[in-house]
């Protein structure tokens, strides 16, 4: 067998597998991966100036920046460049940056290159120059400090003790370790039974019981040898257990779209995210606990509320259905429940989660496809700007990691609680790509990065690191 493709971009780097179906549309699991390089073009002639240079939003520590568009003779463009006078501040391949970390009060000058597949880069564009506010607003978070280094951090969460303390998954190396608000890290073990998919599975999403100061419970989410499952071991006196026990079994995986995240509710329950397994048809499937977005009892049992627990079977646990591949999950002040999604070839996503709601994949992408009787997404972003993962909320300001965008989206949620604000995208490329943010018990984010990984990173060009941001 073979095949040819041919719309690919000169010097660009790609990953290629197979996959097969049959007739019923089953997905095989993913071949292994091919990875390579596209030659240079021998292509000279630069992008177009970026036009239009303009401030959106001003605060005391942040500048929000737009442009236009610019245009290439290779018909794409790789990315763009802000500069802070003849600094680099920024690199990006929207259209869009928020530049942090810098003084109230103070007068500040951007201009911006556009660079082609190439490497040719444009000239500058218009220069603008802005004064920052001498207050803040408290919604675009600066950077702190570096905590540590990590391999492939997924998911954090802290400890409930006062210490600052956090537990950290590594998804490749299956490892649980604890990172002190000091930056040190103790491996505490491994979860038995995880293994990789050489792509998107792994040892994923942790969780902590709401009642941990008595029951000592962490509960994982992680690829096995025939399934994604959910599991919890005890982490008492600094010792991870060495042993798991089953709280859901028998997610479909895949080498992609296995989603991961858990998370407990205000109500107590606790909520994981699951990717369709490249089996689209999962997602309508009540019988099927993929594309969904599940509520279990922290014993894993499904809790008798839940919208099609008449149904019986695995329809018991299904919250929300019609998902490709869930991420993030956070509660606003109202106790609503927001989550980012990764699209297919379009659009991105972050949804106001309803109870028995329906988001329509795999007939609608976004605001694409046949969308009509499906919940709408509050958000979308093309699939080269987000890639959404981790989902975080602070003061009803929500903040995103973007894996393919290499970059923090941040927005507000309006006051209705019924929608969100123009998302903004801050440290654009500074840490590669962001898998994780979650706010600390001082008032804090910890962001995670995971750029040598097997599913679009670059091994050896930027560490994988935890980050501290801070609130002005």
């Amino acid at each position: 067998m073979s095949a040819t493709v041919d719309t690919l971009t000169s010097n660009t780097a790609y990953d290629v597998s197979v996959g097969a179906f049959d007739a019923a549309g089953n997905a095989s699991q993913q071949s292994n991966v091919v990875t390579f390089t596209t030659p240079t073009s021998g292509d000279t002639q630069p992008p177009t100036v970026p036009g239009n240079l303009r401030s959106t939003s001003i605060t005391s520590n942040s500048v929000s920046l737009a442009w236009n568009a610019s245009t290439d003779n290779s018909g794409s463009i790789a990315g763009y460049d802000v500069y802070q006078g003849t600094t680099k501040v920024s690199t990006t391949n929207s259209l869009t940056a928020t530049i942090t970390n810098l003084t109230p009060n103070t007068a500040y000058t951007f201009t911006v290159k556009a660079r082609d597949p190439d490497g040719n880069a444009s000239g500058l564009s218009n220069a603008v120059s802005v004064r920052t506010a001498t207050t803040g607003t408290g919604g675009i978070p600066q950077y702190e400090k570096d905590i540590a280094r990590v391999d492939l951090g997924w998911s954090v969460a802290f400890l409930p003790d006062g210490s600052g303390s956090a537990l950290v998954t590594e998804r490749d190396r299956f490892e649980v370790l604890l990172v002190t608000a000091a930056g040190q890290k103790t491996t505490l073990g491994k979860v038995p039974g995880a293994v990789t998919t050489t792509g998107e599975g792994g040892l994923l999403g942790l969780a902590l019981s709401p009642n941990f100061s008595t029951d000592h419970w962490v509960y994982f989410y992680h690829t096995a040898a025939n399934d994604n499952r959910i599991v919890r071991m005890k982490y008492e006196n600094g010792v991870l257990a060495s042993t798991s026990e089953p709280v859901l079994t028998g997610l479909a995986k895949n080498r992609y779209h296995n989603g991961g995240r858990l998370r407990f509710g205000p109500d107590g329950k606790l909520y994981a995210t699951v990717g369709d397994a490249k089996n689209s048809g999962n997602s309508q499937n009540h019988a099927s606990l993929n594309g969904k977005i599940l509520r279990l009892n922290a014993d894993g049992t499904p809790p008798s509320d839940n919208p099609f627990f008449s149904e019986g079977g695995n329809a018991r646990y299904v919250y929300s259905y019609g998902h490709r591949n869930p991420q993030g999950l956070a509660w606003d002040s109202r106790g609503q429940l927001w989550a980012a999604e990764f699209g297919e070839n379009s659009q991105d996503e972050l949804n106001l989660i309803q109870k028995g709601g329906n988001y329509g994949w795999p007939a609608c992408e976004g605001t694409i496809g046949d969308c009509g009787g499906y919940i709408a997404p509050k958000r979308t972003w093309s699939t080269s700007q987000a890639g959404p993962s981790g989902v975080e909320i602070v003061n009803d300001w929500i903040y995103i990691a973007g894996v393919t965008g290499q970059q923090l989206w941040v927005t507000q949620i309006n006051a209705a609680g019924t929608g969100v604000g123009t998302p903004q995208a801050v440290f654009s490329g500074r840490w590669g790509r962001l898998r994780s943010v979650t706010k600390t018990p001082d008032g804090a984010l910890w962001v995670t990065s995971t750029n040598n990984d097997m599913n679009g990173g670059t091994p050896n060009t930027i560490d994988n690191y935890i980050v501290r941001l801070k609130f002005p």
